[in-house]
C-alpha cells in the first residue's frame, strides 16, 4: 500500500473529535486505501485491533435489503465494554437511512468514526438534521502530480517527463499504480465512468433517455473549461433536433457533481468582490474521463492544464473561481481564509504583451500572480507576476 500523507495528515487534527469524518470522492479515487491507511495509523498510537471496525457496504454481504437497523446492530455485536472504538465505514451511501445509525452510534457510544462515499446520498439533506454540527467533509481526489511520482516509484529528476505522462494517463490510482499502456489505462477508466454513470446516477435517478443524458454528459466533457449555462446546452441541442428542458439539464448537471463528475468553477468579480450567477465553468474530477470519451489530443492541451491545476488549488484547500475584472478573465482566483493567489494557465511561453500576463497586471494589489504554462523555458518574473513551469508549480509547496 502506497501511502498518501497529506489526507492522514488532514485527518489527524479531527481524530478522536466527536464529529463524524466523511470521505467524498468519486469512484476509485483511494478513499478505501485511505481508511486503510487509517487503520495502520490507530495501531501505531497503540489502539488494539480489536477496537477498530471495518466494514465495506459495496460488498454482497452487506447487500440484499441489508438497512440501517441491520448496520447498527451489527456494529453494537461488536462493542464490548467502555473502551474507545474506531469504526472505519466504506461507501456507506448503499445503505439506506444510514445517517440514523451513525447519529445513535455517536450518542451513546464511545466511538470515533470515518466513512466514505461515491455520491451525494452521503450529503443528503438527511445529515443536516442527524448530524448537524457533527461532521466534517474532507473531499478525495485522484492522484496529484507529487503522488502519482511516489505511485510510479520515480524521481523528481524527471520531472518534466513524469509530467507529460501524468498529462496523458490522469491521476486515478488503478493506473498510478500499474504499467498499463495508454489504451489499456483509458479502458479501465471508461469502466469507472460508466459504473458511476450508470449505477450513481441512470439508475438511481431513473433517467428515461440515457442516450439524451449520455449527450449532455459528451457536450460537457467536450466543453470542459469553457464557459456555458444550462441555456447553452438546451440551444445546442435543439441544433441537433433534439430536445431537452431547462429544468433538467440542470438536474442532470447537479447529479454529475454529486456524483463527483464534474465540479463547478464560478465566476468572481474581482473589483465588486462578489459571485456572478451566470456562466460559469465545469472542470472533471480527472482528466482521464475526458480521454477515454474522446481520446487524447494534443489540441485539448489548453483545457486540460486549467483542469489540472484547478484540482491542485482545491487539494490544497482553495475556493476556486473564474475571474471577472472589468472585462478581462484571470483563469483561476484561489481563495483561502485571508490567502488569495491568481493563476493564468497557458500551453506557450507569455510575452509581457499577451492576455496572460496583461489581465494580472491590471490586478493591483499585493497578492502573488502566476502564469504556469509548459514551455521549457518557464521561469522567471515580468512586472512581478511569476512565470512558471506548470510541473514545477504543481509541486511548489510556497502557495
Amino acid at each position: 500500500m502506497i501511502i498518501r500523507p497529506d489526507y492522514i495528515n488532514t485527518i489527524i487534527p479531527f481524530m478522536d473529535a466527536p464529529v463524524v469524518k466523511i470521505l467524498a470522492g468519486v469512484r476509485r479515487c483511494g478513499k478505501s486505501t485511505i481508511l486503510a491507511m487509517l487503520a495502520e495509523e490507530f495501531g501505531k498510537r497503540g489502539v488494539d485491533s480489536n477496537c477498530i471496525i471495518e466494514r465495506r457496504y459495496s460488498d454482497v454481504d452487506f447487500q440484499d435489503g441489508f438497512s440501517y437497523k441491520d448496520m447498527f446492530d451489527d456494529i453494537k455485536k461488536q462493542i464490548k465494554g467502555n473502551d474507545r472504538y474506531y469504526l472505519l465505514l466504506d461507501e456507506l451511501q448503499e445503505v439506506d437511512g444510514w445517517e440514523k445509525s451513525v447519529n445513535t452510534l455517536l450518542e451513546k457510544y464511545n466511538v470515533d468514526i470515518y466513512v466514505t462515499g461515491s455520491n451525494s446520498k452521503l450529503m443528503s439533506s438527511e445529515i443536516s438534521t442527524y448530524l448537524t454540527g457533527r461532521y466534517v467533509l474532507i473531499p478525495i481526489y485522484t492522484l496529484s502530480l507529487r503522488e502519482y511520482i511516489d505511485f510510479k516509484g520515480r524521481s523528481e529528476k524527471d520531472l518534466r517527463a513524469v509530467f507529460d505522462e501524468y498529462v496523458q494517463y490522469g491521476g486515478f490510482p488503478v493506473i498510478g499504480i500499474s504499467n498499463f499502456d495508454t489504451d489499456s489505462a483509458y479502458q479501465i477508466v471508461e469502466g469507472i465512468y460508466a459504473s458511476v454513470i450508470t449505477n450513481d446516477i441512470s439508475k438511481r435517478h431513473k433517467i428515461r433517455s440515457k442516450e439524451l443524458f449520455d449527450r449532455v454528459v459528451r457536450y460537457i466533457i467536450e466543453n470542459v473549461g469553457k464557459t456555458f449555462s444550462a441555456n447553452t446546452i438546451v440551444k445546442f441541442l435543439k441544433n441537433e433536433n433534439r430536445s431537452l428542458s431547462v429544468e433538467t439539464i440542470y438536474n442532470y448537471l447537479k447529479w454529475l457533481k454529486d456524483a463527483f463528475i464534474i465540479y463547478p468553477c464560478k465566476r468572481y468579480d474581482i473589483q465588486g468582490k462578489e459571485l456572478l450567477k451566470t456562466q460559469e465553468k465545469y472542470y472533471l474530477s480527472d482528466i482521464s474521463l475526458k480521454y477515454c470519451q474522446m481520446g487524447f489530443d494534443t489540441k485539448m492541451l489548453s483545457a486540460v492544464f486549467e483542469n489540472i491545476v484547478y484540482l491542485e488549488m482545491k487539494r490544497r484547500g482553495y475556493e476556486v473561481y473564474i475571474g471577472k475584472n472589468y472585462d478581462k478573465e484571470i483563469d483561476f482566483v484561489g481563495v483561502k481564509r485571508d490567502e488569495r493567489i491568481y493563476v493564468q494557465v497557458c500551453v506557450q511561453l507569455p510575452t509581457e504583451s499577451s492576455r496572460e500576463t496583461e489581465n494580472l497586471m491590471v490586478i493591483k494589489d499585493h497578492y502573488r500572480k502566476y502564469v504556469v504554462c509548459r514551455d521549457p523555458l518557464a521561469m522567471g518574473n515580468i512586472n512581478g507576476i511569476q512565470i512558471v513551469h506548470i510541473a514545477d508549480f504543481l509541486l511548489d509547496n510556497s502557495w
